[in-house]
């Protein structure tokens, strides 16, 4: 149920609540952003170890920086590829694995820290409450799936996590996401209910864009895990094919479309293309509605997103480029759920949203 009172008498929700929320929805964008970036500077091995509390502070003295480092020169990533590296470089790495583990748990911190604060003041009714321990719950999980995929990297002959594990790293990132911004529009947006020729159909094509959008953004993992991005530098056809050779040299062959490099960017073109052309249909579909802004939003962040990720390919996968592309997709999702959100708070039957006249 989207519509939620959050306190005991029901009602508008308190406002703390509403920013709770969106500082905490807030955090989880940048720490996708820091993610990416750590992803892209190949990262993420520095630190090889877990420590929940006591990692939270990093190295203060040399002796400390050098401990650290020994541990790393053991790992395949070293080994291979890294051999030459200062103890400048490796704390220049160490930077962003810390800032992507501990902006992590301070997330933690202060999800956890609201949820038991507005729940000893009253202020969350038991279904909201329910559901944003489920989200806590979920925020733990992703810190174990973090270092599972850590683990995957730290085996013999592995210099880079691995995809699966990326993967399922980011689709959980997406999905608590997903989740805070949905529970925090459904407190905002104020139900309406007027006439309108749009239907339910037009509801089920935002959450087709919506699912669209996330499936792309886990297949931006698989490329950016098999270092797919790097391959084929050109746009719209790579290297002057449209589907180059060797997309099929995998046995069995639906292997191809989650291992082999040249499929697997091929296949994150077409989804992002196809989700354009979904997307801009919605915002077409939605033009003369009262969410016509919204529309209009959505259909213009989808281009600027293709377009960057066209960017992104040309210059080889770029840092900056790389992290903005991310940006740009969490943005956009933002976007999509808030237009599905205005949907469900206003679709009746048949007759689903007001159009101007």
């Amino acid at each position: 149920m989207l519509e939620a009172s959050i306190s005991r008498g029901g009602g508008r929700p308190p406002r703390s609540v509403i920013v709770w929320l969106a500082i905490c929805a807030a955090m989880i964008f940048v720490m996708a952003v820091i993610g990416a970036i750590t992803r892209l500077t190949e990262s993420g091995l520095s630190i090889v170890d877990w420590a929940p509390i006591t990692g939270i502070i990093p190295p203060l003295n040399l002796e400390e920086w050098n401990r650290a480092f020994a541990a790393y020169q053991n790992t395949p990533q070293y080994i291979i590829d890294n051999s030459s590296m200062t103890l400048e470089g490796f704390q220049h790495i160490y930077f962003w694995e810390w800032l992507h583990r501990f902006w992590g748990r301070l997330i933690g911190i202060a999800f956890a820290i609201g949820l038991v604060w507005f729940s000893w003041r009253g202020r969350l009714s038991p279904e909201l409450r329910v559901r944003l321990l489920v989200i806590l719950v979920l925020g733990g999980l992703q810190g174990a799936v973090g270092w599972i995929m850590v683990q995957s990297g730290l085996v013999d002959g592995m210099t880079s996590v691995g995809h699966y594990q990326l993967a399922a790293h980011l689709a959980l990132a997406v999905l608590l996401y997903a989740m805070v911004l949905w529970t925090l529009y459904g407190l905002t947006i104020r139900r309406k209910q007027r006439p309108s020729t749009l239907g339910w159909s037009v509801r089920g094509h935002a959450w087709l864009a919506v699912g669209m959008l996330a499936t792309t953004m886990c297949w931006g993992a698989f490329v950016a895990g098999l270092k797919a991005g790097l391959m084929y530098n050109s746009f719209p056809l790579m290297d002057g094919h449209l589907l180059p050779p060797g997309a099929w040299t995998l046995n069995p062959t639906w292997l191809n479309a989650l291992d082999n490099g040249t499929l697997v960017q091929f296949f994150h073109r077409v989804l992002a293309i196809s989700t354009g052309a979904v997307v801009l249909l919605l915002g077409w579909r939605v033009r003369g509605s009262v969410i016509r802004g919204l529309g209009g939003a959505v259909a213009g962040m989808v281009l600027v997103q293709i377009g960057l990720g066209a960017d992104t390919v040309l210059n080889a996968v770029p840092v900056s480029l790389g992290a903005i592309h991310q940006a740009g997709a969490l943005t956009l999702l933002a976007l999509l759920l808030a237009l599905a959100a205005r949907l469900a708070r206003t679709t009746r039957g048949v007759a689903a949203w007001e159009i101007r006249a």
